[in-house]
């Protein structure tokens, strides 16, 4: 499947930014299971400079300085990527998922890709005991890891209510998973902190989703968005599977990957800083259009 992402951001200020340091994440990754055909990125203001780097995880992050004073500045990102990704069954037979525990410990790379490095607490997915015991329900002695992971994503799309108006990206995990509301990127940090709990290698992925429009509605422009799920390590002869517990799927070809690390801090799309005073207004649309 070939797709045509394009990703908009844009802030207004409630007063005039007389500088401005930001680093983007906008690349779509290329890896065995998308490729990315083209992309580009127009900025305006116009940066003084443009730097591009690729950090510890793979990711592209371009560096952006803004010196021209300004009130709004316009982000507008476009892509195109081709996915071919077929996931393993749900049921699928799958080692025990205790072996695939102590496979991550042994593992004896530390690139980005190895188990190892997603396996303790990170900052916005911190090791908490309740989010463990939750998570231990699915994971009974000797179940297939596939299974299991599974029965973790099903449980928390089934017990979870999705309210974008709950969350903050600064909610603490342990209010997340006490009122049980949040957003996508809240969902799969409950997830990473409970498999991480349990010692199990767990990666956030950000992303985006194609949507499909209710029958017989044509799709509205902007209407999708960008989204957030969990890569599991499930063993050397599986390797890396993607779980998506806001919408309890398995990911397949109707998700577009554009970063991956240990939590949201690692892949933000957007962040920085400015000089400036009063407050700051965000707004981002996405679409995700097939090509025919």
């Amino acid at each position: 499947m070939i797709y045509d992402i394009r990703h908009v951001t844009s802030y207004s200020y409630g007063s005039q930014v007389s500088f401005a340091r930001c680093s983007l994440r906008l690349t779509p990754l290329s890896d065995v299971h998308q490729r990315l055909i083209s992309h580009s990125i127009e900025i305006k203001p116009k940066p003084a400079t443009r730097t591009t780097r690729v950090d510890f995880f793979g990711i592209p992050t371009e560096s952006i300085v803004i010196e021209t004073p300004h009130k709004a500045l316009r982000i507008d990102s476009r892509s195109r990527v081709e996915v071919d990704r077929v996931p393993p069954a749900r049921d699928a037979g799958s080692s025990a998922w205790e072996s695939v525990r102590e496979a991550a410990l042994d593992c004896a790379s530390l690139d980005a890709h190895a188990p190892v490095g997603y396996v303790f607490p990170s900052a916005l997915a911190p090791i908490q005991s309740a989010v463990t015991r939750y998570a231990a329900k699915s994971f009974p002695p000797a179940r297939g890891i596939l299974t299991a992971v599974a029965d973790l994503m099903r449980r928390i799309h089934t017990e979870f209510r999705y309210d974008p108006k709950a969350t903050v990206i600064s909610t603490p995990l342990a209010e997340v998973f006490e009122k049980r509301h949040g957003v996508c990127q809240d969902f799969a940090h409950v997830m990473i902190a409970g498999l991480r709990g349990l010692g199990l290698s767990a990666a956030y992925v950000s992303g985006y989703l194609r949507t499909y429009p209710p029958a017989g509605q044509e799709r509205l422009q902007g209407a999708d968005a960008t989204h957030a799920w969990v890569s599991v390590w499930c063993g050397n002869e599986t390797g890396w599977v993607g779980f998506d517990p806001t919408n309890d799927l398995l990911v397949a070809n109707d998700h577009i990957v554009l970063a991956v690390g240990r939590d949201f801090s690692d892949v933000s799309p957007v962040d920085g800083v400015i000089v400036g005073s009063r407050r700051q207004k965000l707004s981002v649309a996405v679409d995700v259009i097939p090509v025919e």
